[in-house]
This record gives C-alpha cells, sequence and structure tokens, in this order.
C-alpha cells in the first residue's frame, strides 16, 4: 500500500512535528512534572488515543467542517481553552500537594488519560493538522485512500505515544529528584497551572 520511500519520509517527518514543542507535548511534560512519572505517561497515552477520533475524521471528511466552518472551528477552541482554564485551576488550588498524591485513587489512571483524551480532541488545530498533513501520504493508486489514512493516523499515534511517554516519563523522574527541596511540589503545580493558562490563552486567540 506504501512504498517503503513515502513510508520513511512520513515517519521522519511525523517524529520531527511530534518533537515540536506545542499544546499537547507540553501539556504531557507538565503532567510529568507535576504530577509524576506515571501521570505523565498516562496523559501521554490519553493525547495519542485523541488522535484516533482526528484520524477518523480526517478519512471521514468530517475535519473539513471544522476547517471551513468558523462557528465550528471557535466553538471548539473556546471548549478547548475552557478546559485548559479548568485544569490551570486546580493546579493552583492543589499547588500545596506534594507531587504524585492526586494519582493514588483507583479512578486517577482513567482519569489521567481522559485528561490526555480531551485535551487533544478539544484542539481544532490538531484536526486540521490530520486533514493537511496525512493526505500528503496516501496515493489513490495504490489503495483506499480512507483507509491510507486510517493506516497513518494509527502510526501517527503510536509514535505520539512513545515520544511523548517518554518525554513526560523523564519529566517526572527529574521532578522526583527535587522533592527533597523544600517547597518545589509547590511551585512546580504554580508552575503547571500557569503553562496551562498560557497554552489556554494561545488556543484563545488562535485562527483558522
Amino acid at each position: 500500500m506504501f512504498t517503503i520511500t513515502s513510508l520513511m519520509l512520513f515517519l521522519g517527518s511525523a517524529i520531527l512535528l511530534i518533537l515540536v514543542p506545542g499544546p499537547d507535548l507540553l501539556f504531557a511534560v507538565t503532567q510529568g512534572m507535576t504530577s509524576g512519572k506515571r501521570a505523565g505517561i498516562l496523559s501521554a497515552i490519553g493525547l495519542s488515543l485523541g488522535n484516533i477520533v482526528h484520524t477518523l475524521a480526517a478519512a471521514l471528511g468530517v475535519s473539513i467542517i471544522i476547517k471551513t466552518s468558523a462557528t465550528v472551528f471557535t466553538l471548539f477552541k473556546i471548549a478547548g481553552a475552557c478546559y485548559l482554564f479548568y485544569l490551570a485551576y486546580k493546579s493552583f488550588k492543589h499547588r500545596k500537594d506534594p507531587i504524585g498524591l492526586r494519582e493514588g485513587s483507583p479512578e486517577s489512571g482513567r482519569n489521567l488519560i481522559l485528561k490526555g483524551f480531551l485535551m487533544n480532541v478539544l484542539n481544532p488545530k490538531v484536526a486540521i493538522f490530520f486533514l493537511s498533513f496525512l493526505p500528503q501520504f496516501v496515493n489513490d493508486k495504490q489503495g483506499h485512500a480512507g483507509l491510507q489514512l486510517f493506516i497513518l493516523g494509527m502510526m501517527f499515534l503510536i509514535l505520539t505515544g512513545l515520544i511523548f511517554g517518554i518525554l513526560a516519563y523523564f519529566a517526572g523522574a527529574f521532578s522526583q529528584r527535587l522533592l527533597s527541596k523544600s517547597r518545589f511540589g509547590e511551585w512546580m503545580n504554580i508552575l503547571g497551572g500557569c503553562i496551562f493558562t498560557i497554552i489556554g490563552m494561545k488556543l484563545v486567540f488562535t485562527r483558522l
């Protein structure tokens, strides 16, 4: 279905694009720093799973609606920004909680994955990115275009989960080494809240 050349080009381009600092990457790293390695990895998994929605949307042509409709685009970005502001509020509210404390409950794993999932799905720029990036590697003469889009999207999902997970893990490991320092956890939670706020503001002012 794919030639070796086109496949290698896609993988190389995808890895470089994933490594470019963006809202999703910052979110995963921040979760790792403020809530520990496990939280960072689970958030990365949630972020990567969100790509399933964007992949299906691109394959079915739904993303075109977001790209061409200012109203739908605005609704998505406002919802995403509000969610980020909520996470910022939680970080500021629980700023004095020790790092990793909030991931101790039985449901915290699901909640962390859901956070990452919502963060990704509610970002209209990701939908537009999938619609713009994936079709460049599709060849109608080599099989069903929708199937090719889905396969490429799944490959991107796996790469995203691996790269975000590794970076979030090391961010969490780095923060754990500094836990002995006075008030480090509080400052990390405040930093996380600031980062969520900045990402949210950036999303608010994002344009088509």
